[in-house]
């Protein structure tokens, strides 16, 4: 029993090698591009769209409300990238049931290239929102003494999004894997069909904390007007006026 992709290797030459986690990621980037050129070939802007249009603007409109509830403030221009990062990693999960078939979200190459990824797009979009010195400003707020606690927070948070989706992903194949071998056939379907919900709910949350992290780096602080104090009231008069003591 594999522990990782990595482990099986195809064709070795010298210090080069290319082994499954490399063959399973080029050929589910294929699938996905040729999915997603078939699926946008023919979109319409009337009412008359097809099933695949319709599918289409169902996901994409439920990965732009779910970033824009986060707290970004257009969430249209985020969805490239945090739809991407949903879509490989849920395509991945749901290919797992294909025969032969390895995820490469078992490989922890792999999910430290989609944490890289995050931790790359976080200071482009942060620097695009706010600008160079509005984005290292960040670094030291409240004061100067957070700025080594903020750089390690940065490396921090991106070795664990790679070590829990790699976690997640590698425990739940070989719970499967250990099931079909000691258990009859029934018991590991279900385990399957949980391990493909575990699989889109990593995806999920991986996509929610990348949406998160980027929300961080694009808020930009509160500008608290310094107004004027209004007047104080005048005090009231201990003195009744003459003219309204009732006669």
């Amino acid at each position: 029993m594999r522990l990782s992709p990595d482990q099986l290797v195809f064709w070795r030459y010298g210090p080069f090698s290319l082994n499954a986690t490399i063959v399973f990621t080029w050929a589910l980037m294929a699938v996905l591009v040729a999915g997603s050129a078939l699926a946008t070939r023919h979109l319409k802007p009337g009412s008359r769209r097809s099933r695949w249009q319709n599918l289409l603007e169902i996901v994409v409109t439920a990965i732009e409300t779910q970033i824009g509830e986060i707290g970004l403030a257009e969430p249209r221009r985020y969805v490239p990238f945090i739809g991407t990062l949903f879509l490989f990693i849920g395509a991945s999960s749901l290919s797992s049931i294909i025969p032969g078939f390895e995820p490469p979200t078992g490989s922890l190459s792999t999910t430290v290239a989609l944490a890289l990824c995050v931790f790359v797009a976080v200071p482009v979009f942060g620097i695009a929102a706010r600008g160079l010195g509005g984005y290292l400003a960040s670094y030291v707020q409240p004061t100067v003494i957070m700025l080594p606690f903020n750089i390690i927070g940065q490396a921090s948070r991106t070795l664990a999004l790679a070590v829990r989706l790699f976690g997640n992903m590698m425990s739940g194949g070989m719970i499967v894997a250990i099931l079909v071998s000691i258990t009859p056939l029934f018991f590991p379907i279900v385990m399957s069909a949980l391990g493909l919900l575990i699989g889109m709910v990593q995806a999920y949350i991986f996509g929610i904390l990348a949406a998160v992290y980027i929300a961080a780096a694009t808020r930009k602080p509160r500008v608290v007007s310094k107004s004027a104090p209004a007047p104080a009231p005048a005090p009231a008069s201990a003195s009744t006026p003459a003219d309204a003591i009732p006669a």
